[in-house]
């Protein structure tokens, strides 16, 4: 039996009974966001979790171009110079999140849980693949078959990456997260290693033929992301975020 088919599905439901009161989660569209910007408020928000304040929430949004160097990045897998990128118009950040260099841009519809694994399971890999399943059920609903890697994290269709993970973990409260190519443009990706992985990406729009709604789509990620974590998403108010903060 493969890695992938091992996965228990019937584990994806959540974990609140029948008579219990699902935990909140607010998610919130905040648009074009530059880089740094979603990382302050990503801090914000883990801060408030450890100290015992607020809800779990998931932010979807844009960046603009930036490749991101995580914790177990290779300078071998950044193909191109600090100096090639600022002419190319894309920014450059070290982060603390997990796994090795990537991309983000116009596009790639973006998401980043700051959830409490203490509500949910003290289980770092049991997460990871639950973000999974949250993409891999997504993309069935389009008809396409997700699929997991063994030894990898992320989403594959056939054999190609159309979703990137890395995340980070502070007294179990979660920040980054995901990154689904949808209408990306993947020759970005020729600068990179992505995730230190030569292997093709890929995005929606190729896999389709033509470019989900992106709306309809975030309603998708959001219905899954409630009943595999058993949370009761909500909609929560714009913030601003300034773009260049």
């Amino acid at each position: 039996m493969t890695a992938e088919a091992a996965v228990d599905t019937e584990s994806f439901q959540g974990r609140t009974s029948a008579n219990a009161i699902a935990p909140a989660c607010v998610w919130q569209d905040l648009g074009v966001v530059d880089y740094q910007a979603a990382w302050n408020l990503q801090l914000e928000h883990v801060e408030r979790l450890k100290s015992g304040v607020g809800e779990d929430r998931l932010f979807f949004l844009e960046h603009p171009h930036v490749v991101t160097f995580g914790r177990n990045g290779k300078d071998e897998n950044l193909l191109a110079s600090r100096d090639q990128l600022a002419r190319l118009g894309v920014q450059y950040h070290e982060t603390d999140r997990g796994g090795d260099v990537t991309y983000h841009g116009p596009g790639q519809l973006v998401c980043y849980p700051i959830i409490d694994l203490k509500r949910w399971k003290r289980d770092v890999g049991a997460y990871l693949r639950a973000l999974e399943e949250v993409l891999i059920r997504t993309l069935a609903d389009y008809g396409l078959e997700g699929r997991r890697d063994p030894g990898a994290t992320g989403v594959w269709v056939g054999e190609a990456k159309v979703a990137a993970m890395g995340i980070h973990l502070s007294r179990w409260v979660t920040s980054h997260g995901f990154a689904l190519n949808v209408t990306t443009d993947l020759d970005y990706f020729r600068h990179i290693v992505p995730c230190g992985l030569r292997r093709p990406v890929t995005s929606l729009t190729k896999l389709l033929g033509q470019a989900p709604d992106v709306t309809e789509l975030r309603a998708r990620l959001i219905g899954h992301f409630g009943t595999v974590f058993g949370r009761e998403m909500t909609p929560g108010a714009t913030e601003i975020v300034e773009i260049g903060s």
